[in-house]
């Protein structure tokens, strides 16, 4: 079975293809065959002009189209789309999603905050550690960030703040928002002992490459400081020569580690895991247990 999922995010748009095939002890096995990123940027259009224009509608039309014609050449069987941060709060998002859906034949479903949350857990990584230790995982995107807390082998809680990357870069993450993530941690997190951040998101992800560290280890929470003070000292401009960073990425990734060390510190937590998973990872498992769960019915 080969699936889809196209994940419209504030920052950039993705689609991933995925084949699923099961084991020998009928669990299923995800093998990525593609995964495309076009950074449209419509949060930079809706965090400060409350819509998008018709020039980055234009182009998010140009690329579910393109997103499409490869999901006919990869013969994928079953596609989801959604979107997030920057498509909740547009203005002109109804438009968008009509346009899209009559020229496409793509239906895009715009996540709550919650249910981003939910779907990014749906991942299962904290199932797989340790069941002695709690683990937060910290989702950082560009219109929002999403905290879910899994311990005693449950998840415990899960929350959306609209604390993201171009949010930061508009100005429109104040205080208030900040003691709303803070007041969330030290109050569901209260008491835990050893809890462990799983981290996700292009941004950590690249901060996990430039360390050079193999996959499976850790980042501590001072290395993350150390990349922000540095990576904060330079222009976007350097941080794109010196780095090797996209124009893309070089902006958000200062803000994205503000994010992440904040969660951190406010959780006490000293370690990150950085398993490369993300929304659109997440969407390909709800999108298989929906497809596994109407196969059982028939």
């Amino acid at each position: 079975m080969r699936l889809a999922a196209i994940d419209i995010g504030s920052n950039a748009a993705r689609l991933l293809i995925s084949e699923v095939q099961m084991t020998a002890l009928g669990k299923p096995e995800f093998a990525k065959l593609n995964l495309v990123r076009v950074p449209l940027r419509l949060g930079f259009d809706v965090f400060d002009k409350g819509e998008i224009s018709k020039e980055r509608v234009g182009w998010l039309l140009d690329t579910i189209k393109a997103y499409k014609h490869l999901l006919n050449v990869y013969q994928v069987d079953h596609t989801i789309a959604a979107a997030t941060s920057a498509m909740r709060d547009a203005t002109n998002t109804s438009d968008i999603l009509r346009v899209v859906r009559l020229e496409t034949g793509i239906d895009i479903k715009i996540l709550t905050g919650q249910e981003e949350a939910s779907i990014i857990y749906e991942n299962h990584i904290a199932e797989n550690l340790s069941k002695e230790e709690a683990y937060l995982y910290i989702d950082v995107g560009g219109g929002s960030t999403e905290l879910t807390f899994f311990s005693n082998g449950k998840l415990q809680s899960k929350e959306s703040f609209n604390i993201g990357t171009i949010r930061i870069l508009k100005k429109q993450v104040g205080e208030s928002n900040w003691e709303e993530m803070k007041n969330f941690l030290r109050n569901k997190i209260k008491g835990v002992p050893r809890i462990t951040a799983i981290g996700s998101g292009g941004n950590i992800n690249k901060i996990f490459s430039l360390s050079k560290r193999k996959d499976g280890k850790p980042l501590h929470i001072e290395l993350l400081k150390d990349y922000y003070k540095e990576l904060s000292s330079f222009s976007v401009e350097d941080r794109i020569r010196l780095y090797k960073l996209r124009e893309d990425r070089a902006d958000v990734i200062v803000p994205a580690l503000q994010i992440y060390i904040n969660a951190m510190r406010w959780a006490n937590i000293e370690q990150i895991f950085v398993p490369k998973i993300g929304l659109a990872d997440g969407l390909i498992q709800h999108l298989y247990e929906e497809q596994y769960v109407k196969q059982l019915k028939m």
